[in-house]
């Protein structure tokens, strides 16, 4: 489990190549232009990236979560952003790919997989963050179709996708009336809000999706009437360690670029590194990190086994790697003083951008509830 095979070795080292070759000497000028280049996303997708774990019949990888891990953690260091949405693209293709019947996968899979198409994870509402299963958006069945009507809030790639994966209300029963809906870019009554100003994630675009009788054939619907909370949630574990994956590879970066920084720097007549409190504070920063990976390896080997402590494990593992990573890039702008809030740096990229993972795909303290929950429970 702690130990790379050979064919790890081998994914690790192309992936690092790609991140520092196609992203990282980009990721200051997109972050500063607000580009989203979905070029570069079309690259990955050549490599293998747009399907990591999803199955290989249509396209996909079909790679485990472990490997998935190594990955984003390697595409966050040469760019936080671009290797957080690689991730939400990644949740929407298995989702369709678990959960969709063969010509719904036939149909959408390959393309999402060569990232020619890009998707869109469409839960969040304006008024139904955390509290998921209150979400108002509802799908009416008209016939053959589904008319849709609501609106999903903070939706990465929103805009520029071509599939969103739309959880959505067919019955009144609570989490058990959410059902799972592809909709095409394109489906009239489907629009977008204005882009939203963000602290970081400048790279890829955030916006509301808007459905105002949005007409989409029935056909799309992913499993079942009412499947679609199961599958949302099922969908976020993967999601969780692979933002806590992402986290740890932005707070990996900060902590070499500031390892190197420390080297370099004379204060005081000598090189900084020598700084005795200052080597303390590298230690904890790398220890921080190797044990956040430690927890992140064993939840998606406990995902890859089908255990029954899955949501656990992903809850520990997103609150403890998206602490982590965090925390040791912020300490990391601290060591570089006043050059740390400057933006050629990039450290101050880094924080902005790993902000939001202690956020998303559920707050870390939902991550905390759901932690305590399985004590109380048990």
């Amino acid at each position: 489990m702690f130990e790379y095979t050979d064919e790890q070795r081998s994914i690790v080292h192309m992936v690092r190549q790609f991140a520092a070759e196609s992203l990282a000497p980009h990721a200051a000028e997109w972050d500063e232009s607000h580009y989203f280049p979905v070029e570069v996303l079309r690259q990955a997708g050549e490599l293998g990236m747009g399907a990591i774990y999803s199955k290989e019949q249509f396209g996909g990888s079909g790679l485990s979560r472990q490997d998935s891990v190594l990955i984003f953690e390697e595409l966050a260091k040469g760019d936080t952003t671009i290797a957080a949405y690689i991730s939400i693209h990644n949740m929407v293709v298995w989702m369709i790919d678990t959960f969709g019947n063969e010509s719904q996968c036939a149909e959408w899979v390959p393309q999402l997989a060569s990232m020619e198409t890009l998707g869109s994870y469409c839960l969040t509402e304006p008024g139904a963050g955390s509290d998921a299963a209150a979400l108002t958006t509802r799908a009416v069945r008209d016939g053959g179709d589904y008319l849709l009507n609501g609106v999903k809030q903070f939706t990465s790639g929103a805009g520029s996708s071509g599939i969103y994966v739309v959880m959505a209300r067919t019955a009144d029963s609570g989490s058990h009336g959410i059902s799972a809906i592809v909709v095409p870019d394109g489906t009239p009554g489907l629009s977008f809000g204005p882009l939203e100003k963000k602290m970081g994630w400048h790279a890829q675009p955030t916006r509301q999706v808007i459905f105002e009788d949005a007409r989409v054939p029935a056909i799309n619907l992913l499993g079942a009437e009412g499947d679609g909370f199961g599958i949302a949630l099922s969908a976020l574990d993967g999601g969780r360690i692979n933002m806590g994956a992402c986290s740890l590879g932005g707070g990996q970066a900060a902590l070499d670029q500031a390892v190197r920084y420390l080297k370099d720097r004379v204060a005081f007549g000598k090189p900084l590194i020598e700084q005795e409190a200052l080597l303390f504070q590298l230690a904890d920063m790398d220890t921080e990190l190797e044990s956040a990976r430690t927890l992140l390896w064993r939840a998606a080997e406990a995902i890859d086994r089908g255990s029954g402590d899955v949501v656990r494990l992903c809850a520990m593992a997103k609150r403890v790697a998206t602490d982590a990573g965090f925390a040791v890039a912020n300490a990391a702008l601290q060591l570089h003083g006043g050059y740390g809030y400057l933006s050629e740096y990039g450290l101050e990229r880094i924080v902005r951008d790993l902000r939001v993972h202690q956020i998303l795909e559920g707050t870390n303290e939902i991550m905390r509830l759901i932690v305590g929950r399985s004590l109380a429970e048990a």
